[in-house]
């Protein structure tokens, strides 16, 4: 069995558009296994179930403090919704031993759910066929993987549709969520790579640009692994500015700190490889002192975070890094990145999850930032447990942050 070749975005490729919602309904609609819904804020769970609408497939929600309305169509998004999110599980593609397996994003909507900040989501799908894709690091496909592939793409697509809409009408437009697999970071145009099946963010950058007019998209990949199939994607393109906190050393053995872009596009790369063991302040310093001026000088008309937010794998507990990020890292990013949006393009902003496989930090890293999103206090404090710290290379990380300044002269 072979996938077809990837296409992330740039070629104007059709499958884009094979997953959007269509003939909306007021009450609730579906359509090509995506399911939308909009729940109330302080009562969210008891109007969840009211109004509950699931599919095997995937479903949309808009966390929502004040309006009543529920089932809009997503380009009537209440000015009031304070969070949008759209889950694409892929139930189907799974292998159980694998890291990158069905349970991730089950895991995060069950801390959702415990946590009272949106209702149960998901059904469970049989398992199908499993092959291994070669050369690509190990990816694996099922039956239902191409299929669930478009799904995934189509809901960071349809999120996009839904903030722009929103920021029409409001100067507080909501974050958009897309809790989507498989991931798509790595996947390059000539197939998948990485657990990555569709370059996600780097679709829904191109249909920003060509659906909507937002010419200036800055994605922030905040990953332990190199976004390389992003970064590929946009390295010749201006208007598409990619930058990536990755650690160093670390897969696929790209994003060196001089890989900065090339022809029109040099400058609008930006990689940095930070050393192992790089937690809460040295992400910090880098927000403040790299991502702020560069995003400053930019000037977006929409900004994207791979994956979901920043890669959940960074966290100290992910058995696939050697990142010492907490929970508390995730609340601090994801509020600062809202405000970021809010100040430099509308609020436009929209994250996908990539990356992950420690379901407990996975879950409660995107709880917290779900809190921050809402303007709720974080409960870090509570989940976090500073005996697993250690000390961190600080000296490198601004010796880092210094050249990188050098390089891009900011």
């Amino acid at each position: 069995m072979e996938l077809p070749a990837v296409c992330l975005g740039p070629f104007g490729c059709n499958l884009l558009f094979c997953v959007r919602p269509h003939n909306y309904s007021h009450k609730k609609y579906s359509r090509n296994g995506i399911a939308f819904k909009y729940i109330d804020g302080p009562k969210y769970i008891e109007s969840g179930k009211e109004h509950s609408s699931t599919s095997v497939r995937g479903t949309i929600y808009c966390s929502n403090q004040q309006e009543k309305n529920v089932g809009l169509p997503s380009d009537h998004i209440p000015v009031s919704a304070k969070v949008v999110y759209a889950a694409a599980p892929a139930m189907s593609h799974n292998q159980e031993s694998h890291p990158e397996c069905n349970s991730r994003v089950t895991a995060i909507l069950t801390a959702l759910e415990k946590m009272k900040l949106t209702s149960k989501a998901m059904d469970q799908a049989s398992e199908k066929g499993l092959i291994f894709i070669d050369g690509s690091g190990p990816t694996y496909a099922t039956a239902t993987t191409f299929q669930e592939s478009l799904l995934a793409a189509g809901a960071g697509i349809s999120l996009v549709d839904s903030v722009v809409a929103a920021s029409k009408v409001s100067k507080d437009p909501p974050v958009a969520f897309a809790l989507i697999r498989p991931p798509g970071h790595h996947a390059i145009p000539k197939g998948a790579m990485g657990f990555c099946v569709f370059g996600n963010i780097a679709i829904a950058a191109r249909y920003a640009q060509r659906m909507h007019g937002l010419k200036r998209v800055f994605i922030i990949d905040f990953d332990v692994h190199h976004g390389n199939g992003t970064n590929d994607a946009f390295y010749e393109d201006p208007d598409i500015f990619f930058l990536s906190t990755h650690q160093a050393g670390s897969y696929p053995g790209t994003g060196k700190i001089d890989q900065i872009g090339c022809g029109r596009g040099e400058g609008s790369t930006l990689n940095l490889p930070l050393p192992g063991g790089s937690g809460d302040t040295a992400m910090r310093t880098v927000f403040d002192e790299v991502i702020v001026p560069c995003a400053q000088r930019f000037k977006p008309d929409i900004i994207l975070v791979s994956a979901g937010i920043f890669r959940y794998d960074a966290h100290l507990l992910d058995p696939l890094a050697s990142f010492q990020f907490t929970t508390g890292t995730y609340y601090m990013l994801a509020s600062k990145i809202k405000q970021l949006a809010k100040d430099l393009c509308g609020g436009r902003c929209v994250f996908f999850l990539e990356g992950g496989y420690n379901l407990s930090s996975l879950s409660n890293s995107v709880v917290e930032s779900f809190r921050a999103f809402l303007g709720e206090r974080s409960l870090a404090a509570e989940l976090d447990d500073p005996s697993y710290l250690h000390e961190e290379p600080l000296n490198k990380v601004k010796q880092l942050i210094e050249k990188v300044k050098h390089i891009h002269s900011f």
